[in-house]
């Protein structure tokens, strides 16, 4: 049995990027068959003089991806004292970022860990937002940062992919005359839920427009003054009885209303 050769890798967050590098240039060479031992989170230099030790014994390379300065300059100094061959995987294109864009790293380990989080934590908030888009399923209501309830065209989808995208779970529900709301709605705390209202006026330019991109008589019972009027008035009655914050988004963008919306989130949760 062929003896594996040993790299090991060094590194003061996770280590995935100096393992991966390995792994790939590893490929090369007797299709990949190294020994990689990863040493992750290393905070101190007794963490570097263990690699070391072990490194010297059994002939290994170190890789190593390393952003504190303190602790790069004494793994290549024992390094050089001891004759191991160790790998900066970083410095290089650090060095050319530096030259090229004239501003200093911030020599903070964990920096990708941190924007992986926050992207995976969008995507989530995104599919979440759409899972539970126009009231699909009530039992988002109590699993959401936010629950948005208005009339239909309150820009309540819009509202909820905006703030899906400031990394916020966000459920919406139509409120309909015909149709009660979901009872899920009056058991969360109303400092979750925001109320959606527009001016008969806005909302019938805006019901209209829709009704013609949807090739359909502008004089239907959706866009007309009576229907609205009444959806208005039940929409204001049960935002009441949730006794949530309520918005006027008749001449509002939605980063303006989703600005009124976080605003009210932290006033309300700060008490």
């Amino acid at each position: 049995m062929v003896q594996k050769e040993v790299v090991y890798v060094i590194s003061d967050s996770v280590g995935e990027t100096a393992e991966f590098v390995v792994k790939a240039v590893a490929t090369q060479f007797n299709g990949g068959q190294v020994d990689i031992r990863r040493n992750s989170y290393v905070e101190d230099i007794e963490d570097i003089e263990d690699v070391i030790l072990l490194a010297k014994k059994e002939h290994s390379i170190i890789a190593y991806t390393i952003v504190i300065p303190d602790l790069k300059d004494y793994l290549d100094r024992r390094a050089l004292e001891e004759g191991i061959l160790a790998v900066d995987l970083l410095s290089p294109l650090m060095n050319a970022f530096v030259t090229r864009f004239n501003k200093p790293p911030h020599h903070r380990p964990g920096l990708m860990r941190k924007l992986d989080e926050e992207y995976f934590r969008k995507i989530e908030a995104i599919e979440f937002a759409v899972k539970y888009d126009d009231g699909r399923d009530p039992r988002g209501i109590t699993k959401a940062d936010i629950v948005l309830v208005g009339v239909s065209r309150t820009s309540k989808t819009p509202l909820s992919m905006y703030l899906a995208h400031k990394r916020f779970k966000v459920a919406n529900v139509p409120l309909v005359p015909e149709v009660p709301p979901p009872d899920e709605l009056f058991e969360i705390p109303r400092k979750n839920c925001i109320g959606l209202i527009i001016s008969p006026d806005k909302l019938n330019e805006i019901r209209k427009e829709r009704l013609k991109a949807l090739g359909l008589a502008s004089q239907a019972n959706y866009a007309s003054f009576e229907r609205i009027l009444e959806e208005l008035d039940h929409a204001e009655k049960i935002m009441k009885r949730v006794g949530c914050p309520v918005i006027d988004v008749s001449n509002k963008a939605i980063e303006e209303t989703a600005g009124l919306i976080l605003d009210i989130l932290k006033k309300e949760r700060s008490f």
